[in-house]
């Protein structure tokens, strides 16, 4: 009985574990993919130390929201002009400059608070703390880069590289709040040492960078800008037949005839090649991105009143270790949603997902302790990894495939835009009314994000029903 219960351990184990292992068994896949970890390390800890040390210098919320907008928003615009850069020069001749910007700027925003300056000089350093290169794009390139034609390989790939982000925010938040009560200064520094090692173990991999366009243009014996256009067209004529094939897959769910269905591809082919795009702007897309909007302002807006409820209950210190809470529950949440072939529908498990997490964040407002907030994290968030993986295959039935990264694009601004609102709006009611006001923006800001979520429900379910050009092949 008791051999069986191992066995049967071991093989859940290993059904959950197994593929990633092998993954970091092939050469040098373990040193980049833990280096761009490493190296992520201020995405978690720049914006906690910046909003515990800018309250104990200045005594402001709305300053230390605002800052934390401000390098969000900044983030957001910069990140993927970094990503076109990196595509077009290479990893290490964008990521060198890119790292030497932001260790400038760490150390200048330190000084200055330090010398308790004007906040207009703040606000003018703070966007150049947004100059952190792409690493887990880079990583994930790497990875498709290696798996090549394999499809299992690469969705394995992406879904360790999404457990490994979640790791970082486990370590990089208690680190930085624990830190930064201590120090802003030594938590600066230990962000900046994280930087410089990751740095080293990614960038010194070179057997693994997949090649610029600069190198492919190089080897084909083309300028960079003739190669680009010799792929924009070969893009063209890709996208082009996915649309015809799309196109013709509806058709025939639609049980039009063959000549039909012809008809409907041809003209979707020459449509296509003509240029001329559809919108995507849909009732589902639109309540998506909102919703997204929506899922950044009341979750960037519960980290800042948290801090401020753990200030006001003198455990300031604490507030990292709450978050690790959220994260490590989301990691469990990915590993084993990501183990499991779901055959339950997609516009179900979104909704559910949604509701827990929105519903879950909201309830903050009632929570007499910090551990309480701790508690629900831990509860609800099995669901946050996973909230985040529907939206991402939910793209896929809303958008066309050949605009799924415009798609994708969308939602990831609109979450960072709406992280940089809540943060900012929180502050102002925090320094009003302490942290009740900043849950009460919390609490409004997830029932109206999941009232517009549900307002899309038609569409979404209905977008959900039909099949993804993916399955076209089948």
């Amino acid at each position: 009985m008791a051999s069986n219960h191992t066995n049967g351990v071991h093989d859940v184990v290993q059904r959950i574990f197994g593929g990633y292992v092998e993954l970091l068994r092939i050469p040098h896949t373990a040193r980049f993919a833990v280096g761009s970890v490493i190296a992520c390390m201020p995405f978690p800890m720049v914006g906690m130390t910046m909003t515990i040390m800018t309250q104990q210098y200045y005594g402001n919320y709305a300053l230390a929201g605002t800052l934390t907008a401000v390098q969000a928003i900044a983030g957001a615009v910069l990140s993927p002009v970094l990503g076109t850069l990196v595509d077009r020069f290479g990893q290490r001749a964008v990521s060198i400059p890119t790292i030497v910007v932001w260790m400038v700027a760490a150390t200048s925003f330190v000084s200055c608070v330090l010398a308790h300056a004007n906040p207009v000089v703040l606000y003018c350093i703070v966007p150049f703390l947004a100059a952190v290169p792409p690493w887990g794009a880079m990583s994930r390139a790497r990875w498709t880069y290696l798996m090549g034609n394999d499809r299992q390989g690469v969705n394995r790939a992406l879904s360790l590289s999404g457990v490994f982000d979640e790791a970082m925010w486990v370590v990089g938040n208690p680190l930085a709040s624990t830190l930064a009560v201590i120090s802003g200064v030594l938590s600066f520094s230990v962000t900046g040492l994280c930087v410089l090692v990751g740095a080293l173990m990614f960038l010194t991999e070179f057997t693994t960078c997949p090649p610029s366009q600069t190198q492919l243009a190089r080897e084909a014996g083309l300028t960079r800008k003739e190669f680009r256009a010799r792929e924009d067209e070969q893009a063209r004529l890709m996208r082009a037949q996915s649309a015809a094939d799309g196109a013709r897959v509806r058709a025939k769910s639609e049980g039009l005839g063959d000549a039909a269905v012809q008809q409907v591809a041809r003209e979707a082919y020459d449509r296509a090649m003509s240029g001329k795009k559809d919108s995507i702007w849909g009732p589902g897309l639109i309540a998506v991105c909102v919703t997204w909007f929506g899922l950044g302002a009341f979750q960037s807006a519960a980290g800042i009143s948290i801090v401020a409820f753990a200030t006001e209950a003198n455990m300031k210190q604490y507030t990292g270790f709450v978050f690790a809470c959220f994260s490590v529950s989301s990691l469990a949440g990915a590993l084993l949603y990501g183990a499991k072939n779901w055959t339950i529908p997609l516009w179900k498990r979104f909704y559910v997902c949604l509701a827990v997490v929105n519903l879950g964040i909201g309830s903050f407002l009632f929570a007499k302790h910090l551990w309480v907030i701790m508690v629900i994290y831990l509860i609800i968030g099995v669901c946050q990894s996973p909230t985040w993986i529907n939206g991402n295959q939910l793209m896929l039935h809303l958008v066309p495939q050949t605009r799924f990264t415009e798609g994708m694009a969308w939602m990831g601004a609109m979450n960072a835009i709406g992280g940089s609102a809540g943060s900012a709006i929180a502050g102002v009611f925090i320094d009003r009314n302490g942290s009740h006001g900043g849950f009460m923006v919390v609490t409004a800001l997830a029932l109206v994000s999941l009232a517009i979520a549900l307002l899309g429900f038609k569409q979404i379910k209905t977008s959900t029903e039909t099949p993804v050009l993916t399955e076209i092949s089948a």
